[in-house]
């Protein structure tokens, strides 16, 4: 590519080459590629294009473009590159030839301004760095909460988490695309959702996995995931404590494939119940197959820190809780909690209902 950069100078100037670039919107090339904006999914400053499952954020006023479903990201140049394959000088003279062209505008609804913020979800999502090992983030999460080194690896590596201010966590809701639409904060001294965002679902795991496990938070759901060495053929999702209209569709959809198996992994609590029932309920009218799965303590992060603790694997910084389980030791031998039978265990243990 940078020999093709180089090249270009024998047919165009490097002015000619800033004024294409100040000239043809990012926009421009993804409406001639027959792309079409989500509006619903948009704002003034990051506008969502699509085409099929394919998903490009056009930012910084049509100069510059991200694709959410990879690391792509540019301007208009890299953009016809990206969506074409082609070298550099192909896709400057198909730039060049988009001069001129005009974009359909949207109409915008009056834009909001919940909580101050000037950049879009997207452009506050992908500002935010990945937790690295060490960083304030990794503490909170390794050493207060004790997830695992190599889950925190997967998770990150799944780019489901970012560095939040003041040591916190974010983890990304998505829709079913992919597509960024807010997250949960969680720190040792906060706890929300994204301003302006929409919770839909937490996912963890491969997207074609047909067992879904339903927790209440993010950092529950990481918690299962270690618990049961993140079992093959799982999903691990959070609500975020909500069921909104969104995460509804997103767990129909996901519980409406064939072989699909819901799996209400709930607190211990009147809550989880009353959520577990809602999945219970959803489950049957998807014709989903169905379980229960409570943890021994009130949720799966205090289950998870119990059973670091008996391990005898004690982490740096890390403040498991005192009390002893109430089922004895979950043993790193048993890599799902069901027992066989729907029926199986009690009121005080991991069980299926």
């Amino acid at each position: 590519m940078g020999a093709d950069r180089r090249a270009i100078g024998s047919k165009m100037k490097r002015r000619e080459i800033e004024v294409l670039r100040s000239q043809v919107s990012c926009a421009a090339v993804l409406e001639q590629a027959s792309f079409a904006i989500d509006i619903k999914e948009s704002t003034r400053r990051a506008v969502k294009f699509r085409r099929g499952a394919e998903i490009i954020i056009v930012t910084h006023e049509g100069r510059g473009w991200f694709d959410p479903l990879s690391d792509a990201k540019g301007d208009v140049f890299g953009l016809v590159e990206h969506l074409d394959h082609v070298g550099f000088l192909e896709g400057a003279e198909r730039v060049a030839d988009l001069v001129g062209f005009r974009i359909t505008e949207p109409e915008w609804q009056p834009a909001r301004r919940e909580g101050g913020y000037n950049l879009s979800l997207p452009e506050r999502w992908q500002a935010r760095r990945r937790p690295w090992h060490g960083s304030p983030t990794w503490h909170y999460l390794h050493g207060d909460r004790c997830l695992p080194v190599s889950l925190l690896r997967v998770a990150i590596k799944g780019d489901v988490l970012r560095e939040g201010p003041y040591g916190s966590m974010w983890a990304a809701h998505t829709d079913d695309v992919g597509f960024v639409t807010g997250w949960e904060a969680r720190g040792p001294q906060y706890r929300g959702f994204a301003s302006g965002g929409n919770k839909v679902l937490f996912r963890l795991g491969p997207p074609t996995a047909l067992r879904l496990a339903v927790t209440e938070a993010a950092i529950d759901a990481m918690s299962l995931a270690a618990i049961e060495a993140l079992r093959d053929g799982t999903l691990y999702l959070s609500t975020g404590g909500g069921w909104s209209p969104s995460t509804q569709a997103a767990l129909r959809e996901l519980a409406s494939r064939p072989d699909a198996q819901l799996v209400a992994a709930t607190d211990a609590n009147s809550q989880g119940d009353l959520f577990a029932e809602r999945l219970r309920a959803l489950a049957e009218d998807a014709g989903c197959d169905w379980t229960r799965l409570r943890p021994p303590e009130e949720d799966w992060n205090e289950t998870l820190k119990i059973r670091e603790k008996e391990k005898g694997e004690r982490k740096e910084g890390c403040v498991p809780h005192s009390r002893r389980p109430r089922q004895g030791r979950l043993r790193p031998a048993e890599p799902a909690l069901d027992p066989a039978g729907h029926d199986a265990g009690g009121s005080e243990g991991v069980m299926k209902d």
